[in-house]
Parts: C-alpha cells; structure tokens; sequence
C-alpha cells in the first residue's frame, strides 16, 4: 500500500487538505485532514505537505505518430513526455501510417500500446468515405469512438462525401469526434492571398486563411447532422468567437449530445504572436485574434466548452520551416499543458477547480471512462503531484519529445509536476522514470 499524506486535494469541485491510500492499481481511501488515518497492512508514506494533489490528466486528442511516422515521436517517447507532465491518460488519433481505418490496424495499434506506453491509452477509429462498414464492426466498451476530418489536415483524411457523412451520423452509435474547418473556404482564401502575394505566405496569414468562417461553416454543418439524427458529437478544438454560438450549458455534461473541446494553446497564444513565435505556433485549425481567445476563456468557465486538451502533434523542425502554404501545422505540447494551465490560473484566468474539471473530470464523463478522472474509492490510482512554488524554465536540455523543441521554450512556469502515479505506480518522480511501467487500456461504460 501507498499513502500520500497531507496533499492540497483538489477534487470534484472543492480544495482541501487532505490523505489518499493506495491499494495495487486502485484509490481505497480519502481522508481529510482532520480523519484518523488507521492502516493494518504494511505501507509507504509520501509526504506531500504543500504541495497539491490532482486526478491524472487525461487528454481526449494526441497525435504520437505510431506507426509510420516514428521520426517525429513514438508511443513511448511521447507518453514518457505525458507522464513527466502529468497525463495519465490520452486518446490518440487515427491519421498515422497506415490510417487506423480497419479493426485489425486499431488492434495493432493497441498492441503497439501495450508494449510501449507509459501512460493509459485509447484510440479512435479513422472515419473515410468508404468505411462505414468497418466502423460498425468497433465495440464501444474499448474504443472511445470515431474521428472525423471535417476539412483537411495533417494525414488528408478528408471526408466531405455527403451521402457518407449522413450515414455515418445516422447509422454508427458510437461517439464522433470531428475536426471542423470548410474546406472550399479554405482553397478560395487560399487563392486569394496567392493573387495577393504570391506563393510565399507569411504564417501570419495562416488566421485569414483558415479563418473563424471556415470555422464555423464545418462546425454548424457538424452541429446539424448531429441533431437531425439526434447523434453524440464532440467538436474538437474551437478556436473562434463565433462557433461559441452553436454550444450549450444548459445540462450536465452527461445529458449533453453535443460537446466541445478547447486545447492549450488556443487559450495561450493569440495572433499577435506569429511576429515572435512563427511556425511554432502554427496548428489547425489556426490561432486568432485575442477577441477569440478570451471568448474561448468565457466559454470554459460558462461551461459550453467541456474539455482542454493539447491536440499534441510534434513535427521535426525542418517539417516546421518554410512559408504559411508549407511549413507543417502542429506541435507538441503533453509535457507542458498541464503547467501551462497552472499559469493561466495564476494569471486569474481560471481556477484551480476549474482546470481539473475540464481535463480531469470532464473528458472522463464525456466520453463515459470506466473507473477513472476523480479521486474517488475504487478508482483507478492515476494520480499527478504538483509543487505550486517550483518555478522553471523551458529549454532544448529539460525537453522530453522526440522532436526536440517547444513553443514554449524560454517561458518561465511557476508550478512543476513532482509525482506521476499510473494505476498505482509511481511512474515519474522528480525527473526520473520507472521505465518498467506501462499504460492500460482504457474501458468505457456502455
């Protein structure tokens, strides 16, 4: 048995001081400070005065590039990354090579899982515009559900036949997951700025590009099949003010049919950061204005955005150079969200409670998790350890993605991961790492 002795627990909407008992894979016992704490069996004991206790984070979009695009990052790379940042959890998604289109290749990636990760693991199945027949093979209680390129991106899955994306809302019961920007917007705008400046680009257009209408065109369309056919839709990371429209907080979340994501680095950056951070702020769909920033921060705290995840998608540096039109969307972010986070609560952006709601809590009910997400008896023991007043700089030497650089290098966070526990074990400690641990897959109730 494990005991972790006077941490700050945050947890299901209230802060306290507080002591959780671990036994094997599982959480037995919460106390609160002021509880005898009674333990018949042998045990070790982790001090955490001062230092805050959060469920593990899990993270509902990753991009860790296995199979077949392993220069850029691996399962065991990137969730080795995860765990230092305090992930416990992700789901990874379907664009590698090969696509994860079949059962059997989702399979071989879950294999891949079980001998590499560090962290737990779930994958979602690839939607094309031929496969549906596939897609009614998947077995929700060990897939998280489907993915859906609504405009293109890295891995050109594009689906945009229409008889397609109507069978696909009307005839798969599983969770679908899009990623949301016109296509047809896109290629006009694209035109434009080509006849405006020629074929090299500054990224600072890439917001003028794949702007707030492309945005909300894909979105909406999304948002109205899903309730022609009355369907579970989960938009993945918004990025304008104006998608902000067609999401609800009118119901718990697990009332809710149509959720939202937001990730990282649409809270952090804005376009007026392109001058100094270039290609390294470059994702799809792209970051805004500040305007659409602070209105996706009103929206986590009202509640119509559910989740924040990282969308983490490490490209080696050569892919990330060149114009707007060439250099590769995407960057890694797992070892740095949570931290990140942290700091945007300093800056009273947010709560603590807040941050392990929408990626703790929140991506646990939604996409309906057995066993994990709270600190809870019974509970899977993903645990992350947190010390508020350990500030440290970002830089090439302390980086842990096999890619080997960040958007954030250079930035100073004031909070540090100090412990990981997956599924019980203490899997990152102060720097160092049980390489003998590996992930589970994830269960979702049916």
């Amino acid at each position: 048995m494990q005991l972790i002795k006077n941490a700050t627990i945050v947890n299901e909407g209230h802060t306290f001081v507080g002591s959780v008992l671990i036994d094997g894979e599982q959480i037995k016992a919460v106390f609160e400070a002021d509880q005898p704490i009674e333990i018949t069996e042998p045990f070790t004991e982790t001090d955490a005065t001062g230092l805050l206790l959060f469920p593990g984070i899990i993270d509902d979009q990753v991009h860790f590039r296995d199979p077949g695009l392993t220069h850029k990052g691996d399962l065991y790379t990137e969730s080795k990354a995860a765990v230092a940042g305090g992930i416990t959890s992700f789901f990874e998604m379907p664009n590698t090579k090969p696509q994860t289109t079949t059962v059997q290749i989702l399979e071989e990636k879950y294999a891949l899982a079980a001998e590499k990760s560090m962290a737990n693991y779930s994958f979602l199945m690839g939607v094309t515009n031929d496969n549906i027949e596939e897609l009614k093979k998947v077995n929700p209680r060990n897939v998280a559900g489907l993915k859906m390129f609504m405009g293109s991106s890295t891995g050109n899955m594009l689906v945009d036949n229409e008889i397609t994306l109507h069978r696909v809302f009307s005839e798969v019961p599983l969770l679908i997951v899009t990623h949301c920007e016109d296509e047809a917007t896109i290629k006009a705008n694209i035109q434009h700025y080509k006849e405006l400046l020629g074929d090299d680009i500054p990224v600072e257009y890439h917001p003028l590009i794949r702007n707030a209408e492309a945005c909300y065109k894909s979105s909406s369309y999304a948002v109205e099949l899903a309730k022609k056919y009355n369907s579970r839709l989960h938009v993945f990371h918004l990025s304008s003010a104006l998608e902000m429209s067609l999401f609800s907080n009118d119901k718990p979340l697990r009332e809710k049919r149509i959720t939202a994501e937001v990730c990282v680095h649409h809270l952090w950056f804005s376009d007026e950061d392109y001058a100094e951070y270039g290609n390294r702020i470059k994702w799809n769909p792209a970051i805004k204005s500040a305007t659409d920033r602070q209105a996706l921060i009103d929206a986590v705290n009202s509640n119509k955005i559910d989740v924040i995840a990282t969308d983490h998608a490490p490209h080696l540096w050569s892919e990330k150079e060149g114009s707007c039109l060439t250099a590769a969307s995407g960057g890694p972010l797992v070892q740095h969200s949570l931290v990140a986070m942290l700091q945007l609560v300093k800056q009273g952006k947010f709560t603590l409670e807040k941050v392990v709601e929408k990626m703790c809590h929140a991506p646990a009910d939604l996409f309906r998790i057995e066993k994990r997400g709270y600190i809870r008896p019974g509970y899977f023991a993903d645990l992350v350890l947190v010390d508020p007043n350990s500030s440290w700089t970002v830089t090439k030497e302390n980086i842990l993605y096999k890619c080997g650089w960040s958007p954030f290098e250079g930035t100073t966070f004031d909070n540090s991961v100090s412990k990981t526990w997956v599924n019980g074990q203490l899997v990152y400690n102060n720097g160092q790492f049980d390489e003998t641990v590996r992930g589970q897959r994830l269960l979702f109730e049916v």
